[in-house]
């Protein structure tokens, strides 16, 4: 049996401390300058806690926004809690690292995006394959992805000039 280096996986954990690291950094010192962030995740996610109108609303997945008023946020090893203002009304949120899709921070074109594991996504579309009517069921083809190559990505792009 072969052992195999995950970097995939290796990196999310890496990125996701950052963002801790960030949010660490917030909690204490409030957000400097003209930074703000739109933090997308997943609201069906098992450990994220949000009102049940929020995730009635938005059952797949949410995009916050962090950048005038938010209040009580305390960071953790696993997830962060906040209070987020929706339209007049207060809602606390806990939002797990690993339920983050996308973490952007536009005033400085920074952003992360979480690409979702193969299992996940062979789950969501062996489940669009049981919704359709038989007769479409039958006549779609499911194709194996073939495996991508390793791609490089460039921070030069998120960097202001």
């Amino acid at each position: 049996m072969s052992r195999t280096i995950d970097y995939g996986n290796l990196m999310h954990d890496a990125m996701r401390s950052l963002i801790r690291r960030v949010l660490l950094d917030v909690a204490d010192n409030g957000l400097p300058g003209a930074h703000h962030f739109f933090i997308t995740f997943d609201t069906s996610h098992p450990d994220a806690e949000l009102a049940d109108w929020l995730s009635d609303r938005y059952p797949g997945e949410m995009t916050v926004v962090m950048q005038h008023w938010y209040d009580n946020l305390e960071v953790g090893e696993d997830g962060f809690a906040i209070t987020l203002n929706f339209g007049d009304a207060p809602e606390p949120l806990y939002i797990p690292y690993d339920a983050i899709r996308t973490f952007v921070d536009p005033s400085v074109e920074f952003g992360l995006r979480f690409e979702q594991q193969e299992e996940d996504a062979a789950d969501t579309a062996s489940r669009k394959v049981q919704d359709l009517p038989q007769t479409e069921a039958e006549e779609l083809e499911v194709e194996e992805a073939p495996e991508k190559a390793a791609e490089i990505v460039s921070l030069d792009s998120f960097r202001k000039t």
